[in-house]
Parts: C-alpha cells; sequence; structure tokens
C-alpha cells in the first residue's frame, strides 16, 4: 500500500516539475538595454523607440528593461558587456569606445569629416559605414543595427574664444579615439583625454579648460555651469550607433533576430530625426535663460584645412581611404 502512495506522489511531483519546467521554458525573453541618460535624451528616446519597434514587429510577449541615468555605467561599460555577453544586450555607444576592436570605428565620427547634416544624412542612408560594422561584428562580436547622433558639436569653455589664435593652447577633453587628440592638436589646442563623467569636475578645477560636445549633452551633463560659453567650432556631426550583443542575438529566435534588425535601423533614423531637430531649440533656450552664451567663430575654415591632412593621413593609416574617399565624394 505504501509503495503505490509513493508512487503516486512521484508522479504528481514528476508531473508538477514538468509543468514548472515548461512554464518557465515558454517565459517571455526579457532584453536589458542601458543609458547614460534620462527619458528626455535623444538617446534614450531613440533605444524607447526601438523597444516599440520590435514589440511590433516580434508580434509575441517580450520584455524590456532599459537602464538609465548611467545606473549601469557609461557608454564604454555597455560595449564590453555586450562584447561578453552579459548585463546589457543593446544601447547607444560612440564609436570611439570600439578602437579596441576596429580602429576605422572612430573614424565614422570624426571631426570635419561631414560637411552638414544633409551630406550626413546621405553618408548613413547610403550604407557607407557597413564595411565598420562588419569588423566590429567580426571583432567584438556587436553588432551595429542603427545609427542614431545627430547633434552638431561644438567647444564649451570656461573663456570666450573667437578664432584659431584665442583658442591655441587651450586645454581641451577630447575622446579617447586617437583621431580625436590629432586633430584638435593640428589645431593649435592641448588635447586631453577624460572620462565623460568627469569633465565637470576637471573644468572646475582648473585641470581643464574646455570639452566639446552636442547641445543634448551639454543640457543633460550641465557642462554650460563650468563652461558657460558656447565656441560655435560646428568641427563634428555625431554618429551614435544603436548597437547589439552578437553573443544574446544568436540565441534568440529567428523571428525576433528579424524584428530587431528592421527595429534597430528605423529607431536609429529615429534618433537622428530627434536630436537633430532638438540641436538649435536646446542651445537657444539655454542662451535665452542666460546659462550658456554662444560665441560665433570665424576660423572654421581654417580649422579644416589643418585639420584636413590629419584626416587623410590617419584614414590612410587604419585602411579606410576608401571609406574616407568615398564619403568626400558624396
Amino acid at each position: 500500500m505504501r509503495d503505490s502512495i509513493r508512487a503516486a506522489l512521484r508522479c504528481v511531483v514528476a508531473v508538477a516539475f514538468a509543468a514548472s519546467f515548461g512554464a518557465a521554458a515558454q517565459a517571455p525573453i526579457t532584453l536589458h538595454g542601458a543609458s547614460q541618460f534620462a527619458d528626455d535624451h535623444a538617446f534614450t528616446k531613440a533605444l524607447a523607440r526601438f523597444e516599440e519597434l520590435v514589440k511590433k514587429y516580434y508580434g509575441k510577449p517580450i520584455n524590456f528593461v532599459l537602464h538609465k541615468n548611467s545606473e549601469l555605467g557609461l557608454e564604454k561599460d555597455y560595449f564590453a558587456y555586450m562584447n561578453q555577453g552579459i548585463s546589457v544586450d543593446y544601447g547607444i555607444v560612440s564609436p570611439a569606445h570600439m578602437s579596441t576592436f576596429s580602429k576605422a570605428a572612430p573614424f565614422i565620427d570624426a571631426p570635419f569629416l561631414f560637411r552638414d547634416l544633409e551630406h550626413w544624412n546621405k553618408v548613413l542612408d547610403a550604407d557607407t559605414l557597413k564595411p565598420v560594422a562588419d569588423e566590429v561584428s567580426a571583432k567584438a562580436d556587436v553588432m551595429l543595427i542603427g545609427y542614431a547622433g545627430g547633434g552638431t558639436r561644438n567647444i564649451f569653455a570656461n573663456k570666450p574664444a573667437k578664432n584659431l589664435a584665442e583658442l591655441k593652447g587651450m586645454k581641451v577633453r577630447v575622446q579617447g579615439a586617437p583621431i580625436w587628440s590629432k586633430t584638435f592638436a593640428a589645431v593649435g589646442m592641448s588635447p586631453t583625454v577624460i572620462a565623460y563623467d568627469e569633465i565637470y569636475n576637471a573644468i572646475q578645477n582648473g585641470v581643464i579648460q574646455a570639452g566639446e560636445n552636442e547641445a543634448a549633452g551639454v543640457e543633460a551633463m550641465k557642462f554650460y555651469e563650468v563652461g558657460p560659453n558656447l565656441i560655435l567650432t560646428q568641427h563634428a556631426i555625431t554618429i551614435r550607433p544603436i548597437c547589439f550583443s552578437g553573443k544574446t542575438f544568436k540565441k534568440l529566435p529567428a523571428d525576433l533576430q528579424a524584428a530587431i534588425v528592421k527595429a534597430g535601423k528605423e529607431a536609429g533614423v529615429y534618433g537622428r530625426q530627434v536630436e537633430s531637430s532638438q540641436d538649435t531649440a536646446k542651445l537657444d533656450a539655454l542662451e535665452k535663460a542666460g546659462k550658456m552664451k554662444k560665441i560665433p567663430f570665424s576660423d572654421r575654415a581654417a580649422m579644416k584645412k589643418l585639420a584636413d591632412p590629419v584626416m587623410a593621413d590617419y584614414a590612410k593609416d587604419i585602411g579606410a581611404e576608401a571609406i574616407y574617399n568615398k564619403i568626400n565624394s558624396m
């Protein structure tokens, strides 16, 4: 009798275990994203749109968790996590943080590469950057599934400068990719690499005098408090790839993979529209509020002329001549 009871109990436990395992196996997939910024930043908005579009195109239950306000660190950390297949599945990352795996990656975001927003959009819409995306995917196992950005970068400083002579020797924070230090040194400034979240204190404490960023970053990080002079050098237009972990991607069902690829491209276009359209409005609002003064810069053409040979040499050194020539010819 006891044997039959034990057998029955074992059967009940086995059925319960199988049922719970089946439920777990069918639980919705959860994807984790990361942004350095709050909800109102263009990057966060682009990632929120990515989530909406994936849900739309996938059409099945799926969970997204977007970690905002640098909860999981900075962009360089997100890229490392995606490379390792841990903590972060998707995020927007500056190409400067991909240089360990692709020397050409930071070049797509380099100073004086684009003439204006129209030229910038043509380059992105023509899939000109595919060789870089292929290299990053192969070497870092991180996919570039869309291109956000669109902010025009200027120099914010604790003193005004209207021309190259007044910029000469100014200590400016630049991104970690070598091309940034090379070009800023070529125009006579004194570039130094400092972590993004340390720029404010570095200016405040006199370690540097200036930084460079687009309007969204200046506003979000309150750089105007320590660098209230916005010198309108317009030296770069940002490209900020929407990245997705290759290790995560390979584990997903084919229909979800297709939804992610489609959504990434469209979310990138949306992000570009948001940031480029907000750029001028943000700067005007800061100036109207008395938080920042825009300083017209008369020597942009001369600045570009000094930077161009550095750009050409760098493109040759890293094997990006074909991309550079194609961009220039468009």
